[in-house]
């Protein structure tokens, strides 16, 4: 495997990284601050100061030859992503990656009113979150057309396990959707995730897109329910689609407005991947409920 650039050393970056340091890869990571770097440089990986925000501070990164994973996200606001676009309008042609690794989200697919989906889907978001990953993803494709160097975008569905559970949530005793009205979503254990990503790196086609799932989708009520269930936490309250509209944040209904159950056949066949968690109650069993 080629050198590693991690752009967005959090959760997934720092897990992936592992993964390559255990190969024998060296591992770059961006920093923002002073302080980042100093995270960044803790977790065994080599630091390189740049903001994405800042076009002029791109240049210094070690593309060249390299595997590049691409998991900072898009900014809160607006319908596009400029820091993705400035990363790559910062690429020497000279010093172009091995590899470019874009995770997505499969909210670019929009509302498919719970019909399960392949990454043919036509893409519809509704949602400013899915339009600004749409034009990453849009951006990404223009740049290796134009250049020619490879990219794989990796469409991922809810990610879960320590550090990354609705334990908050649960312990308020905050009110989910009733089951018969709750819309299905798609999990994806971040062990899982981490080592899809190493291996669309190795495994995956140039412009290729694959669905990130477990393959086994459910109601968004029952995963709070087994969340709480695995953590001995009292089971949430539950309302209609109709109180919940009154009751819940605007970031949780956007949630509760789209369904959609992922195909995941793709990616285990084209990336040859085993998954450690391949179902919700596997990667809820002995979860630490204090990470």
């Amino acid at each position: 495997m080629n050198p590693a650039l991690i752009i967005g050393c959090g959760d997934i970056g720092r897990r992936v990284a592992a993964l390559c340091r255990d190969q024998g890869v060296p591992v770059f990571g961006l920093a923002r601050s002073v302080e980042t770097a100093a995270q960044v440089v803790a977790e065994g990986i080599q630091s390189v100061t740049a903001d994405l925000a800042a076009p002029e501070t791109l240049a210094a990164l070690p593309t060249g030859g390299a595997e590049v994973f691409y998991f900072a996200p898009p900014p809160n606001e607006g319908e596009t992503d400029p820091c993705l676009r400035n990363f790559l309008a910062a690429i020497d042609p000279d010093a172009l990656p091995a590899k470019v690794v874009l995770l997505s989200t499969t909210a670019v697919y929009g509302d498919c009113r719970g019909a399960w989906i392949t990454e043919e889907q036509p893409v519809q978001p509704q949602t400013a979150r899915g339009r600004r990953r749409l034009d990453g993803e849009t951006a990404l494709r223009a740049w290796s057309a134009h250049t020619g160097a490879p990219h794989v975008i990796l469409r991922v569905g809810g990610i879960y396990g320590p550090g990354r559970l609705p334990l908050a949530r649960l312990k308020q005793g905050l009110p989910i959707v009733r089951e018969d009205e709750s819309p299905y979503t798609n999990r994806i254990h971040q062990d899982d995730l981490a080592q899809i990503c190493v291996a669309a790196a190795l495994r995956g086609r140039n412009g290729a897109v694959y669905n990130v799932s477990d393959g086994r989708p459910g109601a968004m009520s029952n995963y709070f329910k087994a969340v709480a269930a695995a953590c001995g936490l009292p089971a949430p309250p539950e309302v209609s689609l109709a109180e919940a509209e009154k009751v819940m944040s605007e970031g949780m209904l956007s949630y509760l407005q789209e369904s959609r159950r992922l195909d995941n056949s793709k990616l285990l066949r084209e990336l040859r991947i085993s998954l450690r968690y391949p179902s919700l109650a596997e990667g809820l069993a002995g979860v630490d409920c204090e990470a």
